[in-house]
């Protein structure tokens, strides 16, 4: 069996050797290097836990989580079973939302409870969330009392929305104190207030939001100064049941490191900071990509089987489409036996079509995802995508007519393919825009189904017009 010395001597030089291949800061993230190293002190046993658990120490949080997203399934156990509970609670808040759940299930109940007792409120119940309902119902029911109300709260919120994003620990201060009052009190109350906070907001008795100060201007000014003269000019009060891509969309437009939190009656409940913002911008930019490719939900670590019958509904929708396209085509069989060269040429026709307007429908969606699109400005974007299509349309159309005439000897093709590439990359622009924006005042999510319906449509539009002028002028 390999002894301590020996394992920490050989994962010492691998580690040394394979940084000098790699940028060696700890800000960059988990290195392939200490993944190989970890890797190797898993799998030589319980032999290796003291040399392995040195090299975890030097590791932060946000490594340690990524770290179990690189390991397999086994390695993760053992990781947990041997050092579980020696990390910070924070490891586990920074998980991966679809790993998380096999990782906390490897957990006992009572170390999850004291887990989530130590976590901000925003990340336990991020943290709750991620579970199945009858493992949350184990976890709560061992929570202290503030924490299992504080959660009861935040899950009555909608999905989604500020009350879910929210954090309960922030400073709040009395209208009428002065800046010497409030510097005093947070010196003494140093254990009940967050450990990190960016604004200070200042209440009326009824617990209404009066102002906001940030921390640095509290700082600056003189002691005896009164906290109602260094209020912004702006409360940026969030009702709890906005929709998480509101508040990302008000955090960017104010530029703001955090932001109240108000219930229906307009007092004050919670805060949400620009950490938990960012992540939010993180998971609708994914949620958007992903339904853009036919994917309803990142399934990376999903079992085969669930990922396979997730991408089947999509894949299948496709081959719908793709018979209905195989039809039109079916329709110039007689054009096309005589004109071998249409079938050479078909699918240059249909792929330029394809990628075209498959650059307006990202522009769109993005533009609605971000309300820089709304209604005022519908038709001058439609009409500037349906002109670049035009435009590249023609461009193309020079290119391609002139090599199909060179190719097949017939100016006649070149010509044929010259239009259709024209007509389908126009089509292409219209489309592309205007699917989205059609789906989006119909209720419907847009980046779901803009693309199936927009290859269908190019797809068919471009092979008809293509065999459809073959037909006409070669035949």
């Amino acid at each position: 069996m390999t002894s301590d010395s020996d394992l920490i001597k050989d994962t010492a030089e691998e580690l040394d050797e394979d940084k000098k291949n790699v940028q060696d800061n700890p800000l960059f993230g988990l290195q392939d290097a200490q993944v190989k190293a970890v890797t190797a002190l898993l799998d030589a046993g319980k032999d290796a836990k003291k040399p392995l658990q040195g090299l975890l120490d030097e590791m932060r949080n946000a490594d340690i989580a990524d770290l179990f997203a690189k390991l397999h399934t086994d390695q993760r156990e053992n990781l947990i079973n041997q050092h579980g509970e020696s990390f910070d609670p924070n490891v586990y808040a920074e998980i991966d939302h679809d790993l998380r759940p096999e990782i906390i299930d490897l957990l006992p109940t009572e170390q999850v409870a004291n887990i989530v007792d130590e976590l901000d409120s925003d990340d336990a119940l991020d943290l709750i969330i991620s579970l199945e309902e009858e493992r949350q119902d184990e976890i709560i029911r061992q929570l202290s009392a503030k924490t299992r109300m504080e959660l009861k709260e935040g899950l009555n919120f909608p999905e989604d929305s500020a009350g879910r994003l929210m954090q309960r620990e922030f400073v709040a201060i009395p209208q009428f104190w002065t800046v010497g009052k409030t510097i005093d009190y947070l010196r003494a109350a140093a254990e009940e207030i967050p450990d990190e906070f960016f604004d200070i907001f200042v209440i009326t008795p009824t617990y209404h939001v009066a102002g906001e100060i940030p921390l640095s201007r509290l700082i600056k000014a003189k002691r005896s100064e009164k906290l109602e003269s260094l209020t912004l000019d702006d409360i940026h009060a969030i009702p709890a049941d906005s929709d998480q891509e509101d508040v990302a969309r008000i955090f960017r437009r104010e530029n703001i490191a955090s932001a109240p939190v108000v219930d229906d009656n307009g007092r004050l409940i919670g805060v949400v900071t620009v950490d938990d913002v960012i992540h939010v911008i993180d998971e609708e930019a994914e949620e958007d990509f992903l339904k853009l490719g036919g994917i309803e939900e990142d399934d990376l670590y999903r079992a085969v089987l669930s990922t396979t019958g997730s991408r089947f509904r999509w894949l299948f929708v496709n081959l719908l489409t793709a018979i209905f396209a195989s039809m039109v085509i079916a329709l110039f069989e007689t054009t096309i036996e005589k004109v071998v060269a249409l079938a050479i040429l078909m699918p240059i026709v249909a792929s330029m079509g394809g990628n075209a307007g498959t650059q307006a429908l990202t522009v769109a969606v993005r533009a609605l995802s971000t309300k820089e699109l709304t209604r005022s400005n519908t038709m001058r974007i439609i009409w500037k995508e349906t002109l670049v299509g035009f435009i590249n349309g023609a461009l193309f159309a020079i290119l391609i007519g002139a090599a199909a005439t060179l190719w097949f000897q017939d100016i006649m093709l070149g010509g044929v393919i010259a239009a259709a590439m024209i007509i389908n990359l126009l089509i292409a622009g219209l489309f592309g825009a205007g699917i989205p924006i059609m789906l989006d005042r119909m209720g419907s999510d847009p980046a779901i189904s803009s693309t199936v319906i927009l290859t269908t449509a190019t797809d068919v539009i471009g092979f008809f017009a293509f065999l459809g002028l073959a037909a006409l002028l070669l035949v």
